[in-house]
Formats: C-alpha cells, sequence, structure tokens
C-alpha cells in the first residue's frame, strides 16, 4: 500500500518520535505541504493519507480517485470535509484517548499559573527582588488556593474525566455540563447556564461542531463571574476572540488561558500581549510519549482498515 503522510513536522521534536509503525505497512510518502495541489501532486496514487491538521477538502478527495482512507493523528477531525468523504467511500478514522494525561497535565498548569505564580515569582527572584528584602518571606503577588474553587468542565469526554478527577483531588469543586448523562457520575451535572455563572474557572473539552462554535461569546461572558477564568486547550473556533478580547480588557472577567486560537499560527491576534491572557502555543496534546502513542494507535487504525475492520471511523 502507497500511503502519504502530509504534515509528519507536526508531529516530530528533533527525530524523538518512532515512525517505524507506519512505515512497517506500506510506501510511505512523507510530504510537506503548502497548498491544496501540493497534496494532489504529492499523494496521487497513494490509497491511504495521514495528516494532522492539513485541511482534507472535496475538491483534495475528488482530485484523488484513488484514496480510500483517511487517517486524522488526532481526535478531533474538523479538518476533514467528513460529507464528501462519505458521497467518496473513502473511510475517515480519528484516534480518541491518547492525550487525556497530557491534555489534562496542561489544564491544570494554566489553572496553577494564575493561582500560583511560580513564573511571577521567579522573575521576581531573578530580578532581584526577593535579595532586597529584610524578611525570609516575600510574596506582593496575592496567591490562592484552588481548594473549594469550583471548575466547570463543557464536555464531559475523556479529557474532561480526566481533567475532573485531578481537580478533585485538589479539592476543587466540580461541575459538569454535557450533552450526554453519563451513568454514576461522581460530579454534579449542571446546564450550561448554571456551569457558566457558577464557575471560578471554566474549562473547554468539547469538539468544534456548529453547535458549539462560537460557545464563548459576548451573551455567555456575561454570565460568567467577573473574577472567573476560562480555559481553552479544545479548539480556538469555540471562542469569539473579539468579545473575550472585550471580556478582559473590560473587566467582565478576570483572566484566559488559551492553548488554541482561531488561526494558528496566528495573524495579530489582539489577545497575543494582554497581561490577562496566557496563550501557549497548542502544545497540551504534544508532550513526548503523548506524540509516540498517537503515531502507534494511528497505525493501528490503519493496520485494522487493511485488514477489513476498521476502527475509530467518523
Amino acid at each position: 500500500m502507497d500511503i502519504a503522510v502530509l504534515d509528519k513536522q507536526t508531529l516530530t521534536c528533533e527525530g524523538d518520535v518512532d515512525f517505524s509503525p507506519i512505515e512497517k505497512l506500506g510506501n510511505v510518502r512523507w510530504l510537506r505541504i503548502r497548498s491544496e495541489e501540493d497534496i494532489i501532486r504529492g499523494a496521487r496514487g497513494c490509497t491511504a493519507v495521514l495528516c494532522n491538521k492539513i485541511l482534507i477538502t472535496r475538491r483534495v478527495l475528488e482530485s484523488l480517485p484513488e484514496v480510500k482512507y483517511v487517517g486524522v493523528f488526532a481526535t478531533g477531525y474538523n479538518n476533514v470535509d467528513l460529507k464528501a468523504a462519505r458521497e467518496l467511500g473513502v473511510t475517515v478514522t480519528n484516534v480518541p484517548g491518547y492525550s487525556g494525561a497530557a491534555v489534562a497535565q496542561h489544564v491544570m498548569a494554566l489553572i496553577l499559573h494564575f493561582y500560583s505564580k511560580a513564573d511571577v515569582y521567579d522573575r521576581a527572584v531573578r530580578a532581584g527582588e526577593w535579595e532586597a528584602q529584610d524578611c525570609f518571606s516575600y510574596f506582593p503577588y496575592p496567591m490562592h488556593e484552588v481548594c473549594g474553587k469550583t471548575l466547570g468542565i463543557f464536555g464531559f469526554g475523556d479529557i474532561g474525566k480526566r481533567v475532573a478527577k485531578v481537580a478533585a483531588a485538589l479539592d476543587m469543586k466540580v461541575l459538569v455540563h454535557t450533552r450526554t448523562l453519563p451513568e454514576n457520575c461522581p460530579y454534579e451535572l449542571v446546564g450550561k447556564k448554571e456551569l457558566f455563572s457558577r464557575s471560578d474557572v471554566l474549562t473547554l473539552h468539547c469538539p468544534l461542531t456548529e453547535q458549539t462554535e462560537k460557545l464563548i461569546n459576548k451573551d455567555t461572558l456575561a454570565l460568567m463571574k467577573s473574577g472567573a477564568i476560562l480555559i481553552n486547550t479544545a479548539r480556538g473556533g469555540l471562542v469569539d476572540e473579539d468579545a473575550l478580547y472585550d471580556a478582559l480588557t473590560g473587566g467582565r472577567i478576570k483572566a484566559a488561558a488559551l492553548d488554541v486560537l482561531g488561526q494558528e499560527p496566528p495573524r495579530a491576534n489582539r489577545l497575543i500581549g494582554l497581561d490577562n491572557c496566557v496563550i501557549t502555543p497548542h502544545v497540551a496534546w504534544a508532550p513526548a510519549e503523548t506524540r509516540n502513542r498517537l503515531v502507534s494507535l494511528a497505525a493501528k487504525n490503519l493496520t485494522a482498515y487493511m485488514c477489513g475492520m476498521p476502527i475509530n471511523t467518523i
């Protein structure tokens, strides 16, 4: 089988990922893609295409009639035209559940950024502020305990469940809003408006769909506490960035921490540089262990398809 891998560079950092599980499955073409034409030209004749965030449009699929399988190196799959894929008989798979531990870890790091301020105090020490004091302890920048604070989780898949577990271990009060009611949920299930209004920290863990696009907007931000913190490690399109900018600069909410943006890489995004907005470059999913797990599971998806028993189909 000829296999085209479109964006290997998004999966590896200085060779820290083992691609042999994919290389064992056929003749692999490692492509560097900058346009639809690059995909069409480079993947011509291939049966399978593997990609991370490259857009697989109707035009691409129609131009590559040999392609019968698209494997996404991610849980999210909004980069693939699913309607076109179904019409053309192309199997599409994703990789659910590979990054839960990593994303939960990143969510807590972002929360603790605001509550513990380790980076603020590190910079203060480096600047000589502690040396200039007479007292053994120096804490001019207010810190707060997460214990007893209310964490609202929008979306309760694998990642949402992991975040809830870590938060509960820190004695946070966990609220959950999800479209599918889980059985025996140990946390309080609430409606959307109640989640927004009661949360000290609101973290998003839902897919980007027509229903969730710009979930965070002027109206939903108006429901939140003035001291609330928004965390988004899911998809940038969940947030109306203009409305969030207005809320952050106008004191409507306290702060935000974003690992994803509407346009990536960003271009002239007004949120960048705000003192109360922390932005990381879409890395919550990206520890080395997580990326190696992702490649291995993507290879298993393709292996199952080749055996006539596809798994994780969309």
